[in-house]
């Protein structure tokens, strides 16, 4: 069968998710049929974990008008996902410690990027690309066992790419000033995190990705430490640091 391939672009969660998938399995069709699913999923995703939405269930549990055990069962995962990876990153990364209470936007995107992929699998895709303002869950490399080329962007200058990796599958997520400045704050101080400028992490999970990135801004190079767990052998890190353009990675694999 001929390969079949077509992108998709989906406005949510305040940003632009862009989807690319091909598949030599299936046809056009299946794959479009995939695509709507996954963007009805993202869509629902908003509606139960955006802070900026004043009815989600994210938001009404901030106010504290439900508890956990009131809250869908996708949002209860996500907050045991949390505690885990606040325990993994040794209080680095902290949904809890923001203004105005639990807050998982650095753990849910990469969620919902994997889950994204999931559908687009069942539906017949080999070659997906799930793009969520940066921070990607691909599979099955570009094409012709060819793997996904990732460009990392200076934390200042939007056209200078100072990384590229090369993923098969996987996830990578980028954390740091880029577009929205000096947001991340450190959950030990309760001040702007300053451990480093962008940091970048590379894994099997989106979630955990998304999270030990923003935990490496805060910790920077006492950050190095949080890889060596047994449980993130199959995780690495890229580092700017806060100061110039100096840059460092640990890989468990190769340390």
């Amino acid at each position: 069968m001929a390969r079949v391939r077509t992108q998709a672009e989906i406005e949510t969660w305040g940003t632009i998710i862009y989807v690319d998938v091909a598949s030599t399995k299936v046809g056009l069709p299946e794959l479009q049929t995939g695509l709507a699913e996954v963007e009805v999923f993202v869509k629902e995703v908003d509606e139960v974990f955006s802070t900026y939405k004043s009815h989600s269930f994210v938001s009404r549990l901030r106010r504290g008008e439900i508890k956990i055990t009131d809250c869908p069962d996708d949002l209860q995962e996500v907050w045991n996902l949390c505690l885990a990876a606040r325990e993994l990153s040794e209080g680095s990364f902290d949904p809890w410690c923001v203004e105005g209470g639990f807050d998982p936007s650095g753990y849910v995107k990469g969620w919902a990027s994997d889950r994204a992929v999931a559908i687009l699998k069942k539906h017949g895709a080999e070659n997906i690309q799930v793009n969520s303002a940066g921070d990607l869950t691909l599979a099955g490399g570009f094409e012709n066992g060819k793997p996904w080329s990732v460009g990392i962007r200076h934390p200042e200058e939007a056209r200078t790419i100072v990384k590229v990796f090369e993923i098969m599958d996987g996830a990578i997520a980028t954390s740091g000033t880029y577009e929205r400045g000096a947001h991340i704050r450190d959950p030990h101080t309760g001040l702007i995190a300053i451990g480093a400028r962008s940091a970048t992490v590379m894994g099997p999970d989106g979630g955990l990705a998304d999270a030990f990135a923003t935990a490496l801004v805060v910790a920077g190079k006492d950050g190095a430490r949080i890889f060596t767990n047994p449980a993130l052998i199959d995780y690495s890190c890229w580092v700017i640091e806060r100061h110039g353009d100096q840059a460092w990675g640990f890989d468990p694999k190769n340390p």
